[in-house]
């Protein structure tokens, strides 16, 4: 085969590989083409609104942690694999130890026989709370029975009288409503005057026909009147459990202050006749 056969099909095969059209080109000025259409291809790709560079790659940011509000509504012992090293301890009966070690806490739980519960994670160091067995399960039934509570709805029973009720009817009346309130229902009252009668003070009125109820109760809004003068509205509902315990405080400091009162009449009595036996 001669030279330029050899040649002309070279020059064929470059510019098929190319992409050439026709026409004669030395190899050199080929490469150049070829260069600077793969250059032009891949800056079009590098363009493309199809293609992802380097710059358009945005780093999203790891999505926060939420904290849960109600991770600690329910009590719960931690056991013995305490994460912090320094946790400050409120003992069984609610004294305030102060900032301890992890290791002295275990010793105290084993001395003890206690375990150990979370009360709040967020402050520094954390706080726990060395509790008995009894007490995490009295706990936790307190705990259930505030959580069904919040989530029963209240019921509010409506009930209206005139100023001029007999007294039977009225008793009649407030046990109607002391049976709905030891059902946990809210009860408004509505004190209307009556026909003919003044409506004065309709609001002290109501007010002294609830404290003729045999039991005690809380107010969501006390005896106010509306209506123009023309009625007076209350809303009771049952008593909290520190109501009752501030009551029966009251009741226990009172019988308190009422028996040392007898027991001193009855001393200052006894020493009286033990005087006037002495003069005879």
């Amino acid at each position: 085969m001669s030279a330029g056969c050899l040649r002309w099909m070279l020059s064929r095969t470059v510019r098929a590989a190319c992409g050439g059209g026709s026409g004669y080109w030395t190899p050199a000025s080929r490469f150049t083409i070829c260069s600077e259409r793969s250059n032009l291809i891949a800056s079009s790709w590098r363009w493309s609104p199809f293609s992802t560079t380097v710059e358009d790659i945005v780093q999203t940011p790891a999505p926060k942690k939420i904290k849960n509000s109600h991770a600690h509504k329910t009590v719960n012992a931690v056991g013995r694999k305490i994460p912090q090293q320094h946790i400050q301890v409120i003992s069984e009966a609610g004294e305030n130890l102060g900032t301890m070690h992890r290791a002295d806490v275990i010793r105290i739980m084993d001395d003890k026989g206690l375990k150990l519960v979370l009360l709040s994670q967020n402050k520094d160091p954390p706080v726990y709370r060395l509790m008995s067995g009894k007490q995490i399960h009295e706990e936790q039934l307190r705990l259930r029975e505030k959580q069904k509570a919040k989530a029963a709805p209240v019921q509010v029973k409506e009930l209206t009288f005139s100023s001029g009720i007999a007294a039977h009817d009225l008793t009649t009346k407030l046990k109607q409503v002391e049976s709905w309130l030891e059902k946990k229902h809210h009860v408004r009252i509505t004190l209307r005057s009556g026909r003919g009668a003044p409506a004065v003070d309709l609001d002290t009125s109501l007010d002294q026909m609830v404290l003729q109820m045999g039991m005690m109760v809380g107010f969501v809004s006390k005896p106010k009147v509306i209506r123009d003068g023309q009625a007076a509205m209350c809303i009771l509902r049952p008593p909290s459990a520190k109501e009752l315990s501030q009551k029966n405080k009251a009741a226990a400091e009172l019988s308190d202050e009422s028996s040392s009162k007898t027991s001193q009449n009855k001393t200052e009595n006894k020493a009286d006749t033990t005087e006037e036996s002495i003069q005879q």
